[in-house]
């Protein structure tokens, strides 16, 4: 199945849409809430996964931690490019690694626990050759809008977004431990494993791992995403946006681009450009339109620099390093 000649009907987007909402959501909720067979919801997922178009992924929340968030720009050979950005998206700390422009750019998302962490990576762990022309790294300051509430995928009502909402994260501390790694290695493989496969992966009884979920959910550190290409619901024209906005009005610059349905990400940065964003657009005419019209219309961004996604090498779903122990009693 592949994703340009995909196509997703009502029933189809409006499940992929309630896993944006809660990616663990019961598929006989699901089926209540689109009007169709528990049977038939399962059938379209299952069909859907096993076509590479929609995984649900189950992920650290660095930010709920204070890690920190960095997106990295290397320049590139054209005969390097894929074969480096092959190599970062194997690694457990990061995500979202497309090719850019002509194909001679790479950006890729990356979380570290501490800024010794974040030293090693940008001084030691990216790779290092000849091909590599040059590297900029931009630290996350905010984030104005994520992946997980992007308005693509949005189909349902708020009536039927509200009865699969699961209930909201509260200032409960808990830290992740050793003992939470096989939980969070098959949840990154699968958001939707059985309690069942999670029980047998830890060691711990069903009992437990329902616990565990809940508390990690509750806590805002465990999340869950759907991990779905933007041309599958019919978004062909990816591009990543760096834009210079003036310091007494980037809030409101932020703010409202979080509200342009275009937009899936929107993060102020460090480095020359202070301003990041993620826009997906039916074709390139859209983009044009998009970068005319909407972002024109802010005039408080003085430069935008816009690089067309070439190629996605990989998406959301990794594995944050997971340090301290704070081990569940297994009953």
């Amino acid at each position: 199945m592949k994703t340009d000649t995909v196509t997703l009907d009502a029933i189809d987007r409006g499940l992929v849409h309630a896993l944006q909402i809660d990616g663990r959501a019961p598929l006989r909720l699901v089926g209540e809430v689109l009007g169709v067979s528990e049977n038939t919801v399962a059938r379209r997922y299952r069909r859907l996964r096993a076509g590479g178009i929609l995984r649900v992924v189950g992920t650290l929340n660095g930010a709920r931690l204070g890690y920190h968030a960095w997106t990295i720009r290397l320049q590139c050979t054209p005969d390097a490019a894929t074969a480096i950005a092959k190599a970062l998206a194997t690694r457990p700390d990061t995500s979202y690694v497309h090719l850019l422009s002509g194909g001679t750019e790479i950006s890729c998302s990356v979380q570290t626990p501490t800024t010794d962490e974040s030293e090693a990576l940008l001084l030691h762990k990216l790779p290092r050759t000849a091909r590599i022309t040059a590297v900029s790294a931009h630290l996350l300051l905010g984030h104005y809008a994520l992946p997980n509430n992007w308005a693509g995928p949005a189909r349902l009502t708020a009536e039927q977004a509200e009865r699969l909402t699961p209930p909201p994260t509260d200032d409960r501390d808990i830290t992740p431990g050793p003992a939470d790694r096989p939980l969070f290695d098959l949840l990154a493989r699968d958001g939707r494993a059985s309690h069942t496969e999670l029980a047998a992966a830890t060691g711990w009884s069903e009992s437990t791992v329902r616990r565990r979920l809940t508390a990690l959910r509750q806590a805002g550190v465990l999340t869950f995403l759907v991990d779905i290409p933007p041309a599958a619901l019919g978004y062909h024209a990816e591009a990543r946006l760096w834009m210079s906005v003036r310091p007494s009005r980037l809030t409101a610059v932020a703010s409202a681009l979080a509200r342009h349905p275009e937009v899936s990400l929107v993060a102020q940065t460090t480095g020359p450009t202070n301003l990041l964003a993620a826009v997906n657009c039916r074709n390139s005419l859209d983009l044009a339109r998009y970068l005319t019209e909407r972002i024109a219309s802010l005039d408080a961004i003085h430069t935008i620099e816009t690089a067309p996604v070439i190629r996605t090498v990989k998406r959301a779903g990794t594995l944050l390093p997971i340090e301290r122990a704070a081990v569940p009693s297994r009953k």
